[in-house]
């Protein structure tokens, strides 16, 4: 065992600050960036999660949701006259009021129901799926149970996370456009900051007025096929069928694309860029002048090793291991408190995604800002003399 490992192991209490001062660091940016990546998750936990192999959208769109991105209907046997498609359908939704009347009594009178505050319509958007076993519009994540819910009449699903924003809760019922629909299931891993969503059949949909089946318009096309490791093969063979009349996306392009639109947006290329900046000058800081005292409470042993014939070069690379040390061990600390605030988050259905290539990122980071550290306290072995000891 080395030295300055050993020195980490016996006198862990003195580096305790400096390893916290990077955890800390490490949790700041880790928790920032996942959060925004767990938002953008949940933009696109309908395309990763679909059925669907290929997508088939106009050809100017960028991603899903980016202006039109439906196609003619007559596209759909067009689709089809690929031997591998097994399945096409358009993925339809909308738009509408939605307004929780939970508050009301059933057994109100009309003069008592009129003194009660109705809570305010909100708008929400709504995406559909159809209840045959095994479609391609049914995301994977869906149960048997929530698919059957669906199937009733005017039932809708509801995420988790957004109960309490439309004040419903399971089982309750509530409007929507003006016609009475109930709260069926809950889903679970699909927030939306920008919007409530609510879930609904196609047949519910198309009882609510709200699709045209003559409309020679319709969603992006939702493609299953034969075989789904060809995925991207049959989305090239179908962009080459098309001609420039749509454009075939597989599912985890689009989800990317959608995933990657939202690190565009300027503002929070700047909240980051402000945790990182933030997060790197903490660590130094405080990484830093604990380091400075950690080799100053252990200067007689310094001055001990130049006393034995140990030059100061030796000194510094033990310091530099040192650092290296305290910056791994506060990688791990940072990584398992990011785990504990992630849990914690899930329990309370906020997504903190922690994909591996971030995990390699700030943990190099903090590595990095640890043994620049080190460097900066290399200064204090100039005071490592030797004829100190004999005072």
């Amino acid at each position: 065992m080395s030295l300055a490992l050993s020195t980490l192991l016996y006198e862990w209490r003195r580096y305790m600050a400096a390893v916290m001062a990077l955890a800390l660091s490490g949790l700041l940016v880790l928790a920032m960036t996942g959060v925004f990546i767990g938002i953008g998750k949940g933009f696109t936990a309908t395309i990763e999660r679909s059925g669907a192999d290929v997508i088939v959208m106009q050809p100017g769109a960028t991603r899903m949701g980016d202006g039109p991105s439906g196609v003619p209907r007559r596209f759909i046997p067009l689709v089809y006259n690929h031997p591998e498609v097994v399945e096409v359908k358009p993925l339809a939704g909308g738009w509408g009021q939605f307004q929780s009347i939970k508050a009301y009594d059933p057994t109100m009178s009309q003069a008592e129901r009129a003194k009660v505050k109705a809570p305010r319509a909100q708008g929400v958007q709504v995406r559909i799926i159809d209840t045959q076993d095994g479609s391609v519009t049914i995301p994977t994540d869906y149960s048997d149970e929530l698919v059957d819910a669906l199937r009733r009449p005017y039932a809708i699903a509801v995420d988790e996370t957004t109960l309490k924003q439309l004040d419903v809760e399971l089982g309750d019922k509530a409007l929507f456009n003006g016609t009475t629909v109930t709260v069926a299931a809950v889903t679970r891993g699909y927030p939306n900051m920008m919007q409530p969503i609510i879930v609904m059949s196609r047949d519910t949909l198309r009882m609510l007025g709200q699709t045209s089946e003559s409309s020679s318009q319709v969603g992006p096309l939702m493609i299953k096929l034969s075989d789904p490791s060809r995925g991207a093969i049959v989305a090239a063979q179908l962009n080459q069928q098309g001609g420039g009349r749509w454009r075939a996306w597989t599912r985890q392009e689009l989800a990317d694309a959608n995933q990657n639109a939202m690190f565009e947006e300027g503002i929070l290329v700047i909240i980051i860029g402000g945790c990182v900046v933030l997060g790197t000058i903490i660590g130094v800081a405080i990484t830093w002048q604990t380091l400075r005292g950690a080799i100053m409470a252990n200067i007689k042993e310094f001055a001990s090793l130049r006393a034995l014939g140990v030059g100061m070069g030796s000194l510094r690379r033990i310091i530099m291991e040192l650092s290296f040390w305290v910056g791994l061990v506060g990688v791990a600390a940072a990584i398992g408190l990011t785990w504990l605030v992630q849990q914690l988050a899930l329990a309370n259905a906020v997504i903190i995604a922690l994909p591996p290539t971030l995990l390699v990122f700030v943990g190099g980071g903090l590595i990095i800002i640890a043994m620049l550290s080190g460097l900066l306290s290399m200064g204090v072995l100039k005071n490592s003399q030797p004829a100190d000891l004999l005072r």
